[in-house]
């Protein structure tokens, strides 16, 4: 299980290669919120996500044989250029497993990253998990999974130190801390980080309306499933439940999940832009959503949103600012 001992080494590893992204705020936003809002930039990291950190995590800590022989991820988009980026970086193969139906961009700068793409018919109900398996088998590759997995936990939390530091700067010790949410591999390292070193703040996982199974599960005390792997356009957060290491660390340590519509991204996306001059996608937005527009289930006079990721198709972004800007 990821510790906190963890986290630190994988700060450590990460020391030199991955951004201290900036928390960002803006009077305007303030004035929707009826609060302080501070947005944690992670569209700014490498690859346009936070998923750098916990690519560069796992691969770095590979044994050098392993790393020769090459990795293996799944992924819609964001893992996938981390792992990329983080192979690419230590000279090793990557192969990627990802739906036909993710976001070309992310496609194509995965490949451009050096790895060897395979896709999958995630819309057909083929698994993900079976395929990169399988892959994995026949070709000796390490697999490294997105979120269920305590070396990419571990690099995920490193954010979370990076927030308690960042918020202990603008004065803010209890707060409500909004995590896009897919598996749980960016809340539960950010939550298990602030355990050990801002305990008020308190992790709120975010997800869009349909694909709501960490909000319902933590509702029920048990996983539950979303009905479809697809279908919305926040992809960067669609999995079809929590992790099984994951969920226990989520059911500890954070407060209830919060729902936003794919209208209410689009918005957040378009002010994120307007106000703070970053762009987000859908799934990277949902936090800024919720922080904007579900004031009355947030707690407290400062609110902390993570933007994960900023890996947006330029046609969806020119439809979300044509829209709402």
């Amino acid at each position: 299980m990821t510790s906190i001992a963890m986290i630190e080494a994988a700060a450590a590893r990460l020391k030199g290669h991955a951004r201290l992204t900036p928390m960002l705020s803006s009077p305007f936003l303030d004035e929707i919120a009826g609060r302080r809002v501070f947005v944690k930039a992670e569209c700014l990291q490498h690859t346009g996500s936070f998923k750098f950190r916990g690519g560069w995590s796992a691969v770095s800590a590979l044994p050098s044989e392993a790393r020769a022989r090459g990795v293996l991820a799944y992924s819609s988009g964001n893992h996938a250029q981390g792992v990329a980026a983080a192979a690419k970086a230590h000279k090793a193969p990557a192969v990627i497993v990802m739906p036909a139906d993710a976001p070309q961009l992310k496609i194509q700068n995965t490949r451009d990253l050096g790895a060897e793409v395979v896709l999958y018919d995630r819309v057909g109900g083929e698994s993900r998990e079976a395929v990169g398996a399988r892959q994995a088998g026949e070709r000796g590759l390490a697999l490294i999974k997105p979120y269920d997995e305590p070396l990419v936990i571990a690099g995920q939390g490193t954010c979370g130190l990076e927030i308690a530091e960042q918020a202990a700067a603008e004065g803010i010790t209890r707060a409500d801390i909004l995590v896009n949410c897919g598996g749980g591999g960016l809340s539960s390292g950010i939550a298990l980080a602030l355990e050990a070193r801002a305990p008020d703040l308190r992790v709120r996982p975010v997800e869009p309306e349909g694909f709501d199974d960490v909000t319902r599960s933590l509702a029920a005390g048990e996983i539950r499933q979303n009905p479809s792997q697809s279908g919305s356009i926040c992809d960067a957060i669609l999995t079809p439940q929590p992790g099984e290491i994951t969920f226990p660390i989520l059911s500890r340590l954070c407060g209830p999940g919060l729902v936003i519509t794919e209208e209410e991204a689009m918005r957040a996306m378009a002010l994120a832009f307007l106000r703070l001059k970053i762009v987000l996608e859908p799934g990277g937005a949902a936090s800024l959503a919720a922080a904007l527009f579900r004031p009355d289930k947030i707690g407290g006079e400062a609110v902390i949103a993570v933007a994960t990721g900023g890996n947006v198709d330029a046609a969806l972004f020119q439809e979300a600012l044509s829209r709402y800007a």
